[in-house]
């Protein structure tokens, strides 16, 4: 039976219009439900705290500069919003968030897949926590070893990469390989020197400007693969894939067949959206998803 089967049988429902509208009107968003959903679970597991508003007397996750870029969080609100009118304190913001995630996914064009419901909402929310976010001039070891203290394989650790397929980076989380990139290189000898002269120019428009991670910046497919292979990676820790022997033949695989990506994708989605879930006492049913009960 469904968590929410006798209690807000409307709740997925409600929550998949939700974002159906939200893509509809801006693509863009899609990009910034999954990625929210992402840095949620990396951080004290998948209990909404990346949706905790700072207060006074603490900075919250959202303010980490590791977080100013995401978007969406008026979707969730909304969510929130039309469920709390229709069954009061009964759909937690965790769940909003990871169920958003997945149908921003499927509107964008991607695969379709179940998950499990019950998170409970974290009550805390602290800026130094976002320290265990991995950063965009990781290199593959790091990149794996980080996913790897969550549970995932390096396999994993590359389609869940492929998140990247939707959404643009900023020029801040890639100018260092532009320019001194190290000791005998100015530029990342990574990265294909035509595309390495277009970002340069992009650039020039300051640290905000932003750049999509392939040609297809609002559709989930498996471009981002193929841009990889071609030296078009956008982040260092993206190109870095290609490298390492213990990635390569998983990004080779999945630039040739998008149905596999698809298929491993939403299997490595479900497991992260379990990731040091609260049950019963361990959090609560927040009634609005920017503050604590």
């Amino acid at each position: 039976m469904d968590y929410y089967g006798f209690r807000c049988p409307l709740a997925e429902i409600t929550i998949k219009s939700t974002v159906q509208q939200a893509v509809f009107r801006d693509p863009t968003i899609a990009a910034g439900l999954l990625r929210m959903h992402f840095h949620d679970c990396f951080i004290q597991g998948c209990d909404g705290s990346v949706l905790i508003d700072s207060t006074k007397d603490n900075t919250a996750e959202k303010d980490s500069p590791a977080n100013l870029s995401l978007r969406g969080f008026e979707v969730i609100d909304r969510a929130k919003q039309l469920l709390e009118e229709r069954c009061p304190g009964v759909v937690s913001c965790a769940d909003i968030l990871a169920l958003a995630a997945r149908d921003a996914v499927f509107f964008s064009g991607g695969p379709v897949y179940d998950i499990l419901k019950g998170r409970k909402d974290g009550r805390r929310s602290r800026i130094e926590d976002t320290i265990n976010l991995p950063a965009p001039f990781f290199n593959a070891s790091s990149v794996i070893r980080m996913f790897g203290q969550h549970g995932f394989s390096a396999q994993e650790t590359v389609v869940l990469s492929g998140g990247h397929t939707l959404g643009v980076a900023r020029c801040s989380s890639f100018k260092n390989r532009l320019a001194k990139f190290d000791t005998t290189h100015d530029v990342d000898p990574s990265m294909d020197p035509a595309f390495a002269s277009t970002l340069i120019q992009r650039c020039r428009a300051g640290d905000n400007a932003e750049v999509a991670f392939d040609d297809s910046r609002n559709s989930f497919d498996n471009d981002y693969f193929g841009t990889v292979q071609a030296g078009t990676g956008l982040l260092f820790s993206d190109q870095a894939l290609l490298g390492d022997p213990r990635t390569r033949a998983a990004v080779n695989a999945y630039a040739m067949n998008q149905a596999l990506f698809f298929l491993d994708f939403q299997e490595a989605m479900v497991k992260m959206g379990l990731l040091d879930v609260k049950k019963g006492g361990e959090g609560e049913v927040r009634l609005n998803c920017r503050r604590v009960n």
